[in-house]
């Protein structure tokens, strides 16, 4: 992801640096420790994490200040909770907790209030969703839910939109030390929210690969380019382009 410069809360958005997860570790094991510097390295070695996020919110005419700082918010706590002990990248487990942070706030802040009966209509939409997803293997039509919870097809919809601005999969329920259980434990899971999550991680391994890598993956999958083109236009064998592209993907898929 390139970023502009874009001045947020008088940070220069074009020169905030990305820490490698090695030195993020080490970081977080001393911030655990009472390592103040460490902890504001950290806090400030993952702003670029935080913009990535806010960039997802940017269409509802929210003040671009205020979406950072909630989210810087949503940051400190995923640093004071992420247990070292699991094998867990910190950018899987800090993405939803700004998320949820910056959801919570635009709930707050938000004049439309939802119904509770309309929540409650919605979530057990979501729940009848998921099981028949599990059960039969594909993602059931809102004809079906509907026949299901015996009502309109009508007040499904309007029960499901009402929720998605408000309610968050990711909005933490409960937390104990770097335990911490998100609505979409409970309930089933979100795609909208699931596919940016995966978007935001996938450009974060994508940063980590070599130049060469990650330069083979844009002509390919950005560009449209054959291996054979790819080969030519950097000066190695189709056989190598192919070899350096597996690895890449490989490299993604594992992490």
């Amino acid at each position: 992801m390139v970023y502009n410069k874009v001045e947020i809360c008088g940070i220069n958005t074009a020169t905030l640096k990305v820490l490698p997860e090695k030195e993020k570790q080490r970081l977080l094991k001393e911030a655990k420790q009472g390592n103040k510097k460490a902890r504001e390295d950290l806090i400030n070695g993952n702003l670029r994490l935080v913009l990535s996020v806010i960039q997802r919110f940017t269409n509802r005419g929210e003040n671009l200040d205020d979406l950072f700082q909630v989210g810087c918010i949503g940051l400190i706590k995923a640093i004071d909770n992420f247990d070292t002990s699991h094998d867990v990248r910190f950018s899987t487990y800090a993405v939803p907790m700004i998320i949820g942070e910056v959801r919570r706030y635009l709930r707050d802040n938000n004049p439309i209030r939802v119904s509770r009966s309309l929540r409650d209509t919605a979530y057990h939409a979501m729940q009848i969703k998921e099981r028949i997803s599990n059960e039969k293997g594909y993602e059931p039509t809102v004809e079906e839910i509907a026949k299901e919870m015996n009502l309109k097809k009508e007040e499904v919809v309007i029960a499901l939109e009402a929720v998605v601005d408000p309610v968050s999969f990711y909005e933490p329920v409960y937390s104990n030390g770097g335990d911490t259980i998100f609505l979409m434990d409970q309930i089933g899971s979100n795609e909208t929210d699931r596919d940016w999550l995966d978007e935001i991680v996938l450009k974060e391994e994508i940063k980590n690969l070599p130049d060469r890598e990650k330069n083979i993956l844009s002509m390919r999958f950005m560009k449209g380019m054959t291996q054979t083109e790819v080969a030519d236009e950097i000066g190695i064998s189709q056989a190598q382009v192919s070899r350096l592209e597996k690895n890449a993907i490989d490299s993604i898929k594992k992490q």
